[in-house]
């Protein structure tokens, strides 16, 4: 099956900011090392970092897998987070190279229903308070 790009693209993010954390570090650096050496000109700390918000928010859906369906989560563990190629997460978890793909797919659209049932409460909550403010 196909792979959702939008959620291959988030989940190439999570793993990027996985590794950070894994390091010692939480998410993303906020500068890069070069603009660190530079003096900061009056600028204000008080941005979000989209890239690290997205992230976090990938962390939740991908952390939803882990205990109804383990063995999508451990794929896109290793896949991700710790960065091996298909063939030795394949290798890792005793399954052909195929399932592994199958398996991420499987976490693309898992991922997905995600964040829609996020976003459908969300609207939810938002109707509700809209509703009982006018009463």
């Amino acid at each position: 099956m196909a792979r959702i790009e939008a959620i291959k693209l988030r989940l190439e993010n999570w793993g990027r900011w996985a590794q950070q954390s894994e390091a010692g570090a939480l998410g993303y650096p906020k500068q890069s090392p070069f603009a660190r050496l530079a003096p900061s000109g009056g600028r204000s700390d008080g941005w979000v970092d989209v890239r690290s918000l997205e992230a976090s928010e990938t962390d939740d859906a991908v952390k939803s897998l882990r205990f109804t369906q383990s063995h999508l989560y451990m794929v896109v563990l290793l896949t991700y987070a710790k960065g091996l190629p298909r063939h030795k997460v394949a290798l890792q978890m005793g399954r052909a190279e195929s399932t592994v793909n199958q398996n991420l797919g499987d976490a693309d659209r898992a991922i997905q229903r995600w964040f829609e049932d996020r976003d459908a409460v969300k609207a939810q909550l938002a109707k509700d308070s809209k509703k009982s403010l006018s009463t």
